[in-house]
């Protein structure tokens, strides 16, 4: 496994890294902090140097604080990557506020709970719809020009976003979703990012478990769990989806593999990813897909997943409202 360059920065990173939304004990189950805390120390063992969080993963920052508490005199060793501009209001509403003042104040924010004083990758969360991406970018600037941010980011932003994010603030990194049935960014993100030096730091790389490959036909979600929302976790697309699954638990078994592992790996070796962002919220799940970073699939292999993926079809895969 080799680290990989962060945009045009001096900065590494391995090609998985954690993603620590489960840990915040939001919308996942049986979260506790025992296991959080273990989640984390298991990245060291596996190589893993990246660690990717936000002001509002937990109501009061408990992602953030439990990095802090994992970390503690390693902090050195682990490129951190937080985000701003999305909060929690008392009712626990989600609300997009990415106003210069409220970036700063998130910001400083999280830097005392991470326990740093310095963030290596900054992220704009989300545009506020109610304020030009421009503003948000100077702001994020202002921060790099401060050292309090080494490098920026944003996510969630369309392609026009984009341009307008860094004519203001030259960005690093970007953070989309992306996996084998959510392709879309390969139009025009992926080309992008190429002819500007901007790394891909992708998210839902097994579509909040779908891809895990665990979950049989027959399979019935919790009534509190929020995947009952999307598309892909009901009636036909649900079906097609583990259709999709058998395909890929043939290749799996053939490269002596976990389905996961080979999700992991396909999406890392995708023209201009640099980092899959892994969930987890139990130590074994993080060193599964820590382990795609240590081969890599044959071409026959990858012929047979395309064509997997072209039998499939469209997927729909946007929330329901």
């Amino acid at each position: 496994m080799q680290l990989r360059a962060l945009g045009t920065t001096d900065l590494r990173v391995s090609p998985v890294a954690l993603g620590t939304w489960p840990i915040a004990g939001i919308s996942s189950l049986v979260v506790n902090d025992a296991d959080s805390l273990a989640t984390v120390a298991a990245c060291f063992e596996q190589g893993i140097n990246f660690l990717d969080t936000a002001y509002c993963y937990g109501y009061e920052g408990e992602s953030e604080k439990l990095i802090r508490q994992a970390l503690g005199e390693r902090r050195n060793e682990m490129v951190l990557a937080t985000k701003g501009g999305v909060h929690w209001d008392r009712e626990r509403n989600r609300v997009q506020d990415a106003r210069p003042d409220t970036l700063r104040r998130e910001c400083e924010e999280s830097l005392r709970r991470l326990g740093t004083d310095r963030i290596e990758l900054f992220y704009l969360h989300a545009p506020d719809p109610n304020m030009p991406v421009a503003e948000s970018a100077g702001a994020i600037r202002d921060l790099v020009d401060e050292g309090k941010v080494l490098a920026a980011g944003a996510s969630n932003v369309t392609v026009d976003q984009i341009e307008e994010f860094h004519a203001v603030c030259p960005l690093a990194a970007l953070q989309p979703p992306y996996n084998m049935l959510q392709r879309g960014i390969e139009r025009e993100i992926v080309p992008w990012c190429q002819r500007h030096d901007v790394s891909l730091m992708v998210f839902w790389p097994l579509m909040k478990g779908l891809l895990a490959g665990r979950m049989q036909r027959d399979h019935q979600l919790a009534p509190n769990d929020t995947r009952r929302n999307y598309p892909m976790f009901q009636g036909e697309e649900w079906q097609k989806n583990q259709d999709f699954l058998d395909e890929l638990r043939a290749i799996a078994d053939e490269v002596g593999k976990s389905v996961a592992q080979v999700v992991i790996n396909w999406t890392i070796h995708q023209p201009g990813i640099t980092t899959a962002l892994c969930g987890a919220k139990r130590p074994e799940q993080i060193r599964e897909t820590a382990d795609a970073m240590n081969w890599q699939l044959s071409a026959e292999h990858r012929e047979k997943i395309e064509a997997a993926i072209t039998a499939r079809g469209p997927a729909a895969v946007r929330r329901a409202v």
